[in-house]
């Protein structure tokens, strides 16, 4: 059992240093996936900010957390369109034809994503504080604050990969994870729910994504837009994303599965 588990660690390090290098040798796509959080979070304080009012301080303390969700959005698609790749370019079947175990091959893929989304993230972070944003939390709440944005891009990185198993082309990939860049601007990302039209203020305010950024928002400024205790928030957030990493985990463990043996 330790052998087999030892086996099974060094393949998926090997993985995931494969992905990790392959997104350093597509530089275009590595500094787009760096670069749009910044262009974005200066597009919105500065450009958009001055006509919205939040009701609660400047723009920068409201559209941060909103920002890191659209930013895991576009991350995820990049996974989908890596999956997507390796499953149409005939790499897998060199690998499985190795003494490799199959779950390596799609770890590496989330580990590498889940980097990238920090790296990200960090980046979305201090290009805030820079632009004015001011956060009032505790070391603990910035604590529980990381743990959720792990547990979103984990997510969302399968969900990706469930997408690019499910799809046999990079580009039919890349389209349908569109849905999970989209699906940020109706939610509470950058305007409150109140704000929107009558048809769309129920879809905002209840969607998982916005759960996730409520709870980000409540962590950091100590309240949430939507004016739901922060700790409800929370418990919908974690379920939301615990029940869609199951769901994509499976999904995805099931699709590999089934693509390899055929």
């Amino acid at each position: 059992m330790t052998a087999s588990y030892v086996l099974a660690l060094s393949d998926t390090q090997v993985m995931i240093t494969r992905c990790v290098r392959r997104s350093l040798r597509d530089p275009e796509a590595f500094f787009t996936a760096l670069m749009l959080p910044v262009v974005l979070m200066l597009l919105f304080v500065y450009i958009f900010g001055g006509a919205i009012n939040t009701g609660h301080g400047g723009y920068a303390d409201y559209v941060v957390p909103g920002l890191i969700v659209l930013c895991a959005g576009f991350g995820a698609g990049t996974t989908a369109v890596a999956v997507a790749t390796d499953m149409s370019s005939g790499i897998v079947d060199r690998f499985r034809s190795m003494p490799i175990r199959g779950s390596a091959i799609l770890s590496g893929h989330i580990v590498a994503s889940l980097a990238r989304n920090l790296l990200a993230t960090a980046l979305v972070i201090a290009v805030g504080l820079g632009v004015g944003w001011r956060p009032d939390a505790s070391p603990a709440k910035w604590a529980a604050a990381a743990a959720m944005i792990v547990l979103f891009i984990l997510a969302m990185s399968w969900l990706a990969a469930a997408f690019g198993l499910l799809l046999r082309s990079p580009e039919a990939a890349n389209a349908a994870t569109f849905v999970l860049m989209f699906l940020p601007y109706v939610s509470t990302a950058f305007v409150p729910a109140r704000t929107m039209p009558a048809v769309l203020r129920p879809i905002a305010a209840n969607q998982p994504f916005t759960a996730v950024i409520e709870t980000m928002r409540g962590l950091w400024m100590g309240h949430t837009s939507t004016g739901a205790a922060v700790g409800h928030e929370a418990w919908l957030a974690v379920a939301c994303c615990a029940g869609i990493l199951v769901a994509s985990f499976a999904a995805a463990s099931w699709l590999f599965r089934h693509r390899t043996a055929a």
